[in-house]
């Protein structure tokens, strides 16, 4: 019976020397967290998108309270996170416009024309080690095989008749299709921005023509007919500069090939 006690008396003071032992050592290597991140990460959505430019919503929130990334860097929070976010770093949200992205081709199966029939693996990152980068015939166009939709967190990016199609209502901004797109045809635009140039091809008029029948060519009856110096034509294909269009429409009712769209 003895016996027992010792050993009870043994293993209680053994606790509790190890308890002491870790309460002192645990209070003399705590990593100190400041106040003001936990609660910017309890804000954030917890998607781990990397949108923001981090590897995560905790990285983000570390920059955020050190003041190393602005309180509205969360994409896929938008601007009422960042409204909450502002007011426990005590500044002011700013007015970041909403991004979406978008698909620059609109070579569809009945627009684009094919070398071949393609019947291998459906992966846009393999086209790079086919014949011609693929069946299609122009090489700057969308493959239509679906690595963005695959990069995709939110069901907002989808394949339709042979070329990827964002629903702006359900993009988020947070960029992975851009990084997935091996021929670099999503960029990020405003939300509200109006008209869109609907092709990626530098190739020359007539290769364009021979290719697609929704190519740029080059023509540059889009930049005569802007009064603000909005769009132009840089390696036969125009561009948009979204902070000079007021959206007037005429680029797009002069393209003889109706790549300009309103959307």
């Amino acid at each position: 019976m003895n016996g027992v006690i010792i050993a009870t008396l043994v293993v209680s003071l053994t606790g509790l020397i190890l308890g002491i032992f870790l309460g002192v050592m645990g209070k003399k290597f705590a990593v100190e967290v400041d106040e003001k991140q936990i609660k910017v990460r309890e804000q954030l959505p917890g998607n781990n998108c990397g949108g923001c430019g981090y590897a995560g919503c905790d990285a983000l929130a570390k920059a955020i309270a050190a003041g190393e990334a602005a309180v509205g860097q969360c994409p896929v929070g938008g601007a009422a996170v960042a409204a909450k976010i502002a007011e426990i770093m005590g500044t002011e949200a700013g007015d970041e416009a909403r991004k979406t992205a978008f698909v620059k081709c609109a070579g569809d199966c009945e627009k684009a024309k094919e070398n071949y029939k393609y019947s291998g693996v459906k992966d846009c990152s393999v086209m790079p080690f086919v014949p011609n980068g693929g069946s299609k015939t122009c090489t700057f166009g969308c493959m239509g095989f679906g690595s963005c939709v695959k990069a995709c967190d939110f069901d907002a990016i989808h394949i339709v008749n042979g070329i990827a199609k964002v629903d702006k209502e359900k993009c988020k901004a947070c960029g992975k299709c851009v990084a997935a797109c091996p021929r670099h045809l999503i960029e990020l635009i405003p939300y509200d921005a109006t008209y869109k140039v609907k092709c990626a091809s530098k190739d020359k008029g007539k290769d364009v023509i021979a290719s697609c029948s929704a190519g740029c060519i080059g023509c540059m009856m889009c930049t005569k007919q802007c009064e603000h110096d909005a769009i132009t034509v840089e390696n036969n294909i125009a561009h948009i500069d979204y902070d000079k269009c007021v959206g007037c429409g005429k680029c797009a009712e002069k393209c003889p090939k109706k790549i300009i769209h309103l959307d």
